[in-house]
């Protein structure tokens, strides 16, 4: 399973739900756009550590950019995005878990809905 990064938030976070929603997945795999979004979101050395450490310890795999992810990407964007309003690091992701035959783990299903090879799962907080 792919986990956009709003899942990760809530776990690091200690939401329960979450937590479980990680420890139930077979492959944990995260797009490095949502990678990107957590760093970003990281205020000091210690968070960093600590994000960091989650990933490793929760075994995440890292999916790196390919050519096809990014292809895949510009045909979301040019199908969705002005109809759907697909963004760009919605289209990223959504091409990432379309091209690795993963299931998309989203807090925010609404941005990826317009995909319809994309197989998405839900987490409700």
């Amino acid at each position: 399973m792919l986990f956009d990064s709003d899942v990760l938030i809530w776990a690091l976070r200690g939401h329960q739900r979450a937590v479980q929603r990680l420890e139930k997945a077979d492959r944990r795999r995260l797009s490095v756009v949502s990678y990107m979004e957590l760093i970003q979101g990281v205020r000091d050395k210690r968070e960093w550590r600590l994000l960091k450490r989650f990933l490793s310890d929760s075994a995440f795999e890292l999916v790196p950019f390919s050519e096809n992810i990014g292809h895949r990407a510009v045909v979301y964007m040019e199908e969705h995005g002005l109809n759907a309003g697909m963004r760009l690091g919605d289209a990223l992701i959504a091409a990432t878990a379309a091209e690795i035959h993963a299931p998309l783990c989203s807090g925010d299903a609404r941005h990826y809905r317009a995909v319809a090879e994309l197989e998405i799962d839900v987490f409700r907080p």
